[in-house]
């Protein structure tokens, strides 16, 4: 996970994964047999993670429906604080990278995004009452992603969080235009 994280897929050699993991290439190669085929493990791990590394700490952060969504952008902030704005999402980054080459990869990313607006998803249909009627909670939750992954690759292309504080400040002045006063 985390060369792929900080190198990306094809920058990743197998060589270098085996020499990081203290592992030889049979043992490997037994749990995966191909590079794509970690990729994979790789993604499904990162499914198991989504919700308790990604999404809960944001829900433990206030009972808010609506502030949970800037609890799990502030998440991502911190990331780029920590990283220097070096470092994106993950699955971003790779779908990024990987999804004109591998389809089965596409999908499993897919699938990621999907259940990533699926959390956020819950905040919105939580706070629905608050919301105008006319809401698409679907399609704001893919804006919500679309606005955080778009504000973590100027961040990292800038080197500044600066970029992804004024998307997010753009944000939460259009949700808050959602919300019946």
């Amino acid at each position: 996970m985390r060369l792929f994280h900080e190198q990306g897929y094809a920058a990743t050699g197998v060589a270098t994964i085996l020499r990081d993991a203290g592992v030889n290439s049979g043992s490997l190669y037994h749990y995966f047999p191909t590079k794509e085929a970690l990729l994979h493990g790789v993604l499904d791990h990162y499914e198991e993670l989504l919700w308790p590394m990604v999404l809960q700490p944001a829900f433990d952060k206030t009972t808010d429906p609506v502030e949970r969504i800037f609890e799990v952008l502030n998440g991502y902030r911190e990331m780029l604080l920590m990283t220097s704005c070096g470092m994106g999402c993950p699955i971003g980054n790779l779908a990024l990278e990987m999804s004109d080459t591998y389809p089965d990869v596409r999908d499993h990313l897919a699938k990621l995004f999907d259940m990533w607006c699926a959390g956020i998803r819950k905040c919105l249909d939580e706070a629905s009452s608050r919301l105008r009627p006319e809401v698409e909670r679907e399609s704001l939750a893919e804006f919500v992603l679309t606005v955080m992954e778009g504000a973590i690759m100027q961040a990292r292309a800038r080197r500044s969080v600066e970029v992804f504080d004024r998307s997010v400040a753009h944000l939460r002045a259009y949700v808050d235009g959602l919300v019946e006063s």
